[in-house]
């Protein structure tokens, strides 16, 4: 099944290590799986803010604002982003799944079904944002 839980959750893991260093609340029981975390959900999450890196040509044309959080650069959260969307084939860009996810050198990026928002995340940390406009 394709899904961005994966690197989505390698971010919120790496994140909770990196964390206050305070003794971690016990964890409740579930029976069930863990559902996939957007990655509107994800972003949201990051300890920085975000800066606004400008726009690019998403997938179909969209007009896609960048946001970049953590250690990136501007230029490099743009081209991260130019690329995913140049590498996205049409049928990634059309999938009921989402786009995604795909691996850019150290970067994996995708978004969820109808998400407004693409996300890309290094196991790190970092993360850079897509939201279409």
């Amino acid at each position: 099944m394709k899904t961005l839980a994966y690197p989505l959750l390698l971010v919120a893991a790496a994140a909770a290590l990196a964390g206050c260093g305070g003794d971690p609340a016990p964890a409740a029981p579930s029976s069930a799986a863990p559902a996939p975390v957007p990655a509107a959900a994800a972003a949201a999450g990051s300890t920085a803010p975000g800066v606004p890196c400008g726009d690019v040509t998403g997938a179909g044309g969209a007009k896609t604002a960048v946001v970049a959080h953590g250690k990136v650069e501007c230029a490099a959260a743009t081209k991260l982003l130019k690329d995913y969307f140049a590498k996205l084939t049409p049928a990634e860009a059309n999938d009921a799944d989402g786009p995604g996810p795909i691996v850019l050198d150290e970067w994996t990026c995708g978004s969820g079904p109808n998400d407004p928002v693409t996300a890309c995340s290094t196991e790190d940390g970092r993360q850079v944002e897509g939201k279409r406009g």
